[in-house]
């Protein structure tokens, strides 16, 4: 019985968030984008939600120039499809409206080397790439197990250790696309105008003052303070209710 409710409500949750969606594209459609929001974030509330979904959103947000928004729900819909180049185009529109602009401070070194190999595909995609390696292992050890033909068993056997060699290299570059993923948590300023401290309280200096709209990365907490980076290094302290974590 409890099994037929489940199914029951969720069948229900699809319908009305498929119902909300559709509502959304067609009040965007005829220019209405607040309209368009609320039944967008309609379906947000059942918990569903999906690159297209946040990428409407910031649309609609970009239409009634509301920077903060737009780009959050752009960045959004990169988490969840981070190689849709018309996300990232709208994206970049979206960021020309911003007052701040924050220099990205190129890495260097081998850290640096590892992440460029390893953000090449995103963690899922380099599970996948392990799996599809792990079949190829498996039939060159057939082949080698199984092959009478002495020519025949060294190809197998190199390869073998060959596909083994790249498994590895993709597992490791899965863990460490997945820590990355974890230990990152950016987020987007929303308040109009934030000032930044040098330390966690309301009466310490401003180490500098920053606008809607830029993005931030969260280092840590302590009460109603958070100590964030930007993406040229620049660190400082600031409320947060000031910014919203895309995570």
């Amino acid at each position: 019985m409890k099994n037929i409710l489940y199914i029951l409500l969720l069948t229900t949750q699809v319908f009305f968030a498929q119902n909300g969606f559709e509502k959304g594209n067609a009040l965007y459609q005829k220019g209405n984008y607040q309209e368009a929001i609320m039944a967008y974030e309609t379906v947000l509330k059942t918990k569903k939600q999906s690159a297209e979904l946040y990428f409407n959103l910031g649309n609609s947000y970009y239409k009634l120039n509301k920077v903060a928004p737009a780009i959050y729900n752009y960045e959004k819909a990169l988490l969840l499809n981070p190689d849709d180049a018309e996300i990232q185009n709208n994206l970049k529109f979206a960021q020309k409206l911003q007052i701040d602009e924050v220099k990205d401070v190129p890495k260097v070194g081998f850290n640096k080397l590892i992440q460029d190999f390893t953000s090449a595909f995103h963690y899922n995609t380099w599970a996948w790439i392990s799996v599809g390696l792990s079949v190829l292992f498996l039939l060159f050890f057939m082949g080698y197990y199984f092959s009478q033909i002495t020519s025949s068993k060294r190809i197998f056997f190199f390869g073998m250790f060959f596909a083994l060699f790249v498994l590895l290299l993709s597992v490791l570059s899965a863990v460490f696309e997945k820590n990355q993923y974890e230990n990152d948590q950016p987020a987007i300023v929303f308040a109009e105008i934030a000032p930044v401290k040098s330390e966690p309280e309301k009466d310490a200096s401003d180490a500098f003052v920053l606008h809607e709209g830029t993005k931030v990365y969260v280092q840590e907490s302590l009460d109603n303070w958070v100590k964030i980076q930007l993406s040229d290094g620049t660190e400082g302290w600031i409320q947060k209710e000031s910014i919203k974590n895309l995570k």
